[in-house]
Protein backbone atom coordinates (compact mmCIF):
# COMPACT_ATOMS: atom_id res chain seq x y z
CA UNK A 1 0.00 0.00 0.00
CA UNK A 2 1.40 3.52 -1.10
CA UNK A 3 1.66 5.83 1.93
CA UNK A 4 -0.52 8.92 2.21
CA UNK A 5 0.06 12.51 2.83
CA UNK A 6 -1.00 13.39 6.15
CA UNK A 7 0.23 15.34 8.81
CA UNK A 8 4.00 14.59 10.17
CA UNK A 9 5.31 13.10 7.08
CA UNK A 10 8.12 14.03 4.55
CA UNK A 11 6.96 15.05 1.65
CA UNK A 12 9.23 15.77 -1.82
CA UNK A 13 7.55 17.61 -4.82
CA UNK A 14 7.97 19.95 -8.05
CA UNK A 15 5.42 22.50 -7.57
CA UNK A 16 4.08 25.72 -8.83
CA UNK A 17 2.57 28.62 -8.16
CA UNK A 18 1.14 30.67 -10.82
CA UNK A 19 -2.12 33.64 -11.30
CA UNK A 20 -4.76 32.37 -13.28
CA UNK A 21 -3.63 34.63 -16.41
CA UNK A 22 -1.06 31.96 -16.87
CA UNK A 23 1.96 33.92 -15.29
CA UNK A 24 4.08 31.40 -12.93
CA UNK A 25 5.52 33.04 -9.78
CA UNK A 26 7.24 30.35 -8.82
CA UNK A 27 8.33 26.65 -10.00
CA UNK A 28 10.74 24.16 -9.18
CA UNK A 29 9.64 21.74 -12.41
CA UNK A 30 12.87 22.81 -13.88
CA UNK A 31 15.12 22.09 -11.31
CA UNK A 32 15.35 19.99 -7.87
CA UNK A 33 12.13 18.96 -6.27
CA UNK A 34 11.95 20.36 -2.98
CA UNK A 35 11.26 18.68 1.16
CA UNK A 36 8.97 19.45 3.16
CA UNK A 37 7.43 18.20 6.20
CA UNK A 38 3.58 18.24 6.73
CA UNK A 39 2.93 20.31 9.16
CA UNK A 40 6.29 22.20 9.60
CA UNK A 41 5.11 25.99 8.72
CA UNK A 42 6.90 25.98 5.28
CA UNK A 43 3.50 26.01 3.43
CA UNK A 44 0.32 27.58 3.87
CA UNK A 45 -2.10 25.73 5.39
CA UNK A 46 -4.69 26.75 2.31
CA UNK A 47 -2.03 24.42 0.24
CA UNK A 48 -0.80 22.39 2.52
CA UNK A 49 -4.35 21.31 3.10
CA UNK A 50 -4.61 20.32 -0.59
CA UNK A 51 -1.90 17.80 -0.52
CA UNK A 52 -3.58 15.65 2.24
CA UNK A 53 -4.30 11.79 0.61
CA UNK A 54 -2.24 12.10 -2.21
CA UNK A 55 0.25 9.65 -2.90
CA UNK A 56 3.80 9.02 -4.78
CA UNK A 57 3.39 9.72 -8.75
CA UNK A 58 -0.10 12.03 -7.95
CA UNK A 59 -0.20 15.19 -10.63
CA UNK A 60 -2.76 17.57 -9.57
CA UNK A 61 -3.50 21.35 -9.62
CA UNK A 62 -5.68 23.12 -7.51
CA UNK A 63 -6.83 27.05 -7.43
CA UNK A 64 -6.39 28.08 -3.83
CA UNK A 65 -8.93 31.45 -3.42
CA UNK A 66 -7.38 34.33 -1.19
CA UNK A 67 -9.05 33.43 2.19
CA UNK A 68 -6.84 30.67 2.09
CA UNK A 69 -3.44 31.72 0.28
CA UNK A 70 -2.18 35.23 0.69
CA UNK A 71 -5.47 37.12 1.92
CA UNK A 72 -7.67 39.14 0.82
CA UNK A 73 -6.89 42.74 -0.24
CA UNK A 74 -7.19 44.97 2.78
CA UNK A 75 -8.27 48.22 2.01
CA UNK A 76 -6.86 49.25 5.19
CA UNK A 77 -3.52 48.41 4.17
CA UNK A 78 -3.13 50.85 1.64
CA UNK A 79 -1.63 53.91 3.92
CA UNK A 80 -1.17 57.46 2.70
CA UNK A 81 2.60 58.98 3.06
CA UNK A 82 4.20 62.37 3.40
CA UNK A 83 5.98 62.95 0.32
CA UNK A 84 8.66 64.54 2.13
CA UNK A 85 9.59 61.32 3.57
CA UNK A 86 11.25 59.82 0.58
CA UNK A 87 14.25 60.80 -1.44
CA UNK A 88 12.41 62.49 -4.79
CA UNK A 89 13.95 60.20 -7.38
CA UNK A 90 13.01 57.37 -5.52
CA UNK A 91 9.55 57.48 -6.06
CA UNK A 92 8.21 55.42 -8.97
CA UNK A 93 4.99 53.67 -9.33
CA UNK A 94 5.76 49.97 -8.23
CA UNK A 95 8.48 50.92 -6.61
CA UNK A 96 8.71 48.42 -3.60
CA UNK A 97 10.15 49.81 0.08
CA UNK A 98 10.86 48.16 3.18
CA UNK A 99 8.98 50.26 6.14
CA UNK A 100 10.38 49.70 10.06
CA UNK A 101 7.75 48.88 11.97
CA UNK A 102 7.62 47.10 15.88
CA UNK A 103 8.13 43.95 14.55
CA UNK A 104 10.83 44.65 11.65
CA UNK A 105 10.83 45.38 8.43
CA UNK A 106 7.19 45.76 6.49
CA UNK A 107 7.65 45.71 2.56
CA UNK A 108 5.15 48.36 0.59
CA UNK A 109 4.70 48.95 -3.02
CA UNK A 110 3.79 52.68 -4.32
CA UNK A 111 0.57 52.45 -5.70
CA UNK A 112 0.05 56.53 -6.31
CA UNK A 113 2.17 59.63 -6.48
CA UNK A 114 1.05 63.33 -6.06
CA UNK A 115 2.87 66.24 -5.24
CA UNK A 116 2.57 66.13 -1.47
CA UNK A 117 1.51 62.54 -0.62
CA UNK A 118 2.45 59.03 -1.63
CA UNK A 119 0.05 55.79 -1.65
CA UNK A 120 1.25 52.43 -0.19
CA UNK A 121 0.11 49.17 -0.17
CA UNK A 122 1.26 47.11 2.05
CA UNK A 123 -1.01 43.78 0.99
CA UNK A 124 0.93 41.00 -0.25
CA UNK A 125 1.13 41.59 -3.65
CA UNK A 126 -0.56 38.19 -4.51
CA UNK A 127 -3.44 39.37 -1.96
CA UNK A 128 -6.36 39.19 -3.50
CA UNK A 129 -5.84 36.52 -5.97
CA UNK A 130 -6.54 33.13 -6.90
CA UNK A 131 -3.49 31.18 -7.09
CA UNK A 132 -2.76 27.57 -9.15
CA UNK A 133 -1.21 25.22 -7.58
CA UNK A 134 0.41 22.62 -9.27
CA UNK A 135 2.39 19.30 -7.67
CA UNK A 136 3.72 16.60 -8.49
CA UNK A 137 4.88 14.14 -5.63
CA UNK A 138 7.83 12.26 -6.03
CA UNK A 139 8.15 10.47 -2.75
CA UNK A 140 6.24 10.18 0.90
CA UNK A 141 8.49 8.75 3.89
CA UNK A 142 7.78 9.19 7.69
CA UNK A 143 9.44 11.82 9.86
CA UNK A 144 12.51 10.58 10.97
CA UNK A 145 12.38 11.31 14.79
CA UNK A 146 15.75 11.98 16.10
Amino acid sequence: MKLQIETGMSVTLHFSLGLEDGHIIDSNFESEPATFSVGDGNLLPGFESTLMGLVNGDEREFTIPPEQAFGQHNPQNVQVVERGNFDQEELELGAMFSFQNGDGELPGVIVDVDDNEVMIDFNHPLAGKNIIFQVKIIDIAPQNIH
